[in-house]
């Protein structure tokens, strides 16, 4: 299993709309790559204001969601809930 982590570091003086992020930015991202699998995380503490979380069987599914997306339009609409530039991880997840 391979999981996709988009993470936005606390920034001192930065802004996030959560709301905007779990109601039309995850859900457009999700249906552009066909991923039903998203975990959302609100920070409450630490390194991370917010996070998402895709998971895929494979690289190889990843590698082919994320080719179906628009990514300027993805990336396009970053603009409309935050000003934190994103940090994304690919992990395998092992447990």
């Amino acid at each position: 299993m391979i999981r996709l982590s988009v993470l936005y570091p606390r920034t001192e003086g930065a802004t996030f709309d959560h709301d905007y992020y779990r109601d039309k930015h995850i859900p457009m991202v999700a249906g552009q790559w066909g991923v039903s699998d998203v975990e959302i995380d609100r920070g409450l503490d630490g390194l991370y204001v917010a996070a998402a979380h895709f998971r895929f069987e494979s690289i190889e599914a990843m590698k082919t969601a994320m080719s179906r997306g628009d990514g300027k339009a993805i990336g396009a609409d970053v603009v409309n809930y935050t000003t934190i530039k994103p940090v994304m991880q690919t992990s395998e997840v092992s447990g």
